[in-house]
């Protein structure tokens, strides 16, 4: 029981300090979700990333894609259909993103897990879930060794598919479009450090072009030794 406190005052704090850096940044915008109510931290920073860089990694992630893969929770094959990988965590170019998105969320470099690139082709999609850790699911156990529980999401739309590929959040009434260099950043707690199951949110199928993207999920604690 002391451990769950802990844990929920540690995913409060990060909560807070995050918030205050990205409302104090100048480039930074807080969403303003329909349904939200404040019920979820939701935050963008357009351009973040160059046209260029977005190719670049377009690029690593066609090298390095494979079917993407699914905690036992999910397991069913039509419960993601994407591609993915992680990209090449120590390749100077990859760092230098990762470095910055740190920087910006003021979150220890070895609290955030690797960079994952993620590829939609026409009618792949991800089915409705959350980035926080269920707790009473069989891969809990494992997880729980590697820093514990994911707090911050951050995603960086590389390309914009010409028709679908949103982002939705089923109980906030939002959908985010994929704009080219836009990284999207949300809280996976609620502000007392508990999971917020308001966070659900899908990657809608695309239905014309290609959509890309990278994600990086931080967790409570060092996911790195």
């Amino acid at each position: 029981m002391f451990a769950d406190f802990r844990s929920r005052r540690t995913l409060a704090r990060l909560g807070r300090s995050v918030a205050e850096r990205l409302d104090a940044h100048n480039l930074v915008q807080k969403v303003d979700a329909p349904a939200n109510g404040d019920q979820v931290q939701l935050y963008v920073y357009q351009n973040f990333l160059s046209p260029e860089t977005c190719r670049m990694l377009i690029d690593k992630i066609d090298q390095g894609a494979e079917p993407s893969i699914l905690y036992k929770a999910e397991n069913s094959k039509d419960f993601r259909t994407s591609y993915s990988c992680n990209l090449d965590r120590w390749d100077n170019e990859v760092l230098a993103i990762d470095e910055r998105i740190c920087g910006l969320m003021g979150l220890e470099a070895r609290t955030g897990e690797t960079l994952q690139g993620q590829r939609y082709a026409v009618g792949q999609y991800f089915k409705p879930h959350h980035d926080f850790f269920h707790t009473d699911a069989a891969y809990w156990k494992q997880e729980r060794r590697y820093g514990g529980q994911r707090s911050w999401t951050a995603m960086i739309f590389l390309n914009e598919p010409e028709e679908g590929g949103e982002t939705e959040f089923q109980h906030l009434g939002f959908q985010m479009l994929p704009r080219t260099g836009m990284l999207f950043i949300w809280n996976n707690m609620k502000r007392d450090g508990r999971p917020n199951h308001a966070t659900l949110h899908s990657g809608n199928p695309v239905t014309k072009g290609t959509k890309y993207i990278v994600t990086k999920w931080f967790r409570q604690g060092n996911w790195l030794a």
